[in-house]
């Protein structure tokens, strides 16, 4: 393991030679495990015009309202200036703009930075007359392409081999994302399939984007129901057994390549090619280190390792409603006796993906697990030292569906 991540720092470019390279830096990388030490949230929205959030948006007024802030692939001079607590401004495909806190050592320093520079981003989207989206799926305009890159536009030609999901998906959904550490080496299979258990409850408690582009969809997370159309060799939950590394590695492994990174051209490839199979020379060179990289940052499933654990399967919330799903995720996961909690009040709902999208809580199992595993997140947030009114915000936020 020592060489592979040697060999990650210095020769990035080195081609891997067989699968036993590819499995070995994948493992190395993929879980760094220790105490569980800070906590990070990812926060998408969709961007609308205030007057008329069903208008198409503006490239040129997103561009004037974020400003230094606005990543390279809306403007290409910019110095994509932080927040003004480090939290990184990036977009997706559709202009959703996504705001990327540091990790931080407790749910109150979270709150209290993620707070500020949510006030901050919402400032200067009204510069002109932007507001954020609060829901998971656009509720007023079809999927439209702000952003066209030759990474964008090898997924949409991926994805659209499946139909409209991906195009959807790209251009029409924010979620909700939470980092939090591994935790150590001994409980990680433990904690691995716990918060894989905790994603069909939670889905359904956060679920709120019942309406797309006009119209009701009859899901509860429009924004999930786009997921699960999309390339399951990408967005499937990975396996939670006894070895997680060596379970993502084979995930990994076997997901299709959904783009090759080239100096010119369009950087799309044939349907039905795996990492595995680019290895044994199927796309002509073999990959680099650097490529498989880049495949690894191409994989959504609901959970994905990366280095930290990001958990992606929640729709975006309204406002400062934000906190309360980071804060039941973090307290859930924080020791060894709670986790084993979690796994036996998830049971019965495990698996129930597509019902926790589809249904959300009028799935009596699932509202059964959300209701007992909330429950147990309040008991275990009372103990610790949190400001009363961040206790009563994750009680609002996650009650708001009831």
């Amino acid at each position: 393991m020592a060489t592979l991540q040697n060999l990650r720092r210095a020769d990035h470019d080195a081609v891997i030679a067989d699968l036993e390279q590819a499995e070995g830096y994948i493992a190395s990388i993929c879980f760094k495990t220790g105490p569980p030490a800070a906590v990070g949230v990812e926060l998408e929205f969709t961007v609308h015009h205030r007057d008329d959030p069903a208008a198409v948006l503006d490239r040129d007024r997103l561009c004037q309202a974020l400003g230094d802030h606005a990543p390279p692939a809306l403007r290409a001079d910019s110095p994509a200036l932080p927040l003004r607590h480090g939290s990184a401004v990036t977009l997706e495909p559709g202009g959703q703009v996504e705001l990327s806190s540091r990790p931080h050592p407790s749910l109150t320093a979270l709150h209290e930075a993620v707070s500020a520079e949510l006030q901050q981003l919402t400032a200067l989207l009204a510069r002109t007359g932007l507001v954020l989206g609060d829901t998971g799926a656009d509720p007023h305009r079809a999927p439209r392409r702000l952003l066209h890159t030759p990474r964008y536009d090898a997924m949409e030609a991926a994805f659209s081999r499946r139909g409209d999901a991906g195009t959807i998906m790209m251009c029409s959904t924010a979620g909700l994302q939470v980092c939090l550490d591994p935790g150590p080496a001994g409980e990680l299979p433990a904690r691995w399939a716990a918060v894989h258990a905790l994603g069909p409850p939670l889905m359904a408690l956060f679920a709120n984007s019942g309406r797309f582009a006009g119209a009701g969809t009859g899901w509860a997370s429009a924004r999930q129901r786009a997921w699960h159309g999309i390339d399951p060799s990408r967005t499937r939950a990975a396996p939670t057994g006894t070895d997680p590394a060596t379970d993502w590695t084979a995930y990994a492994l076997d997901a299709e390549v959904l783009c090759v990174r080239r100096d010119d051209g369009a950087w799309a490839t044939p349907a039905g090619v795996t990492f595995a199979d680019w290895v044994g020379g199927a796309l002509g060179r073999r990959p680099t280190y650097a490529d498989l990289d880049y495949h690894l940052s191409t994989l959504f499933p609901p959970v994905r390792p990366r280095g930290y654990l990001e958990i992606r399967y929640l729709d975006t919330q309204p406002g400062r409603h934000w906190f309360a799903p980071a804060a039941l995720l973090t307290v859930l996961l924080d020791d060894a006796a709670t986790v084993a909690r979690v796994l036996e009040l998830c049971a019965p709902a495990a698996g129930r993906w597509v019902e926790a999208a589809r249904d959300g809580l009028a799935d009596p199992v699932l509202a059964g697990a959300a209701r007992a595993v909330r429950a147990l997140a309040f008991d275990r947030l009372a103990r610790l030292d949190l400001p009363p009114h961040l206790l009563a915000d994750v009680v609002e936020g996650s009650t708001r569906n009831d």
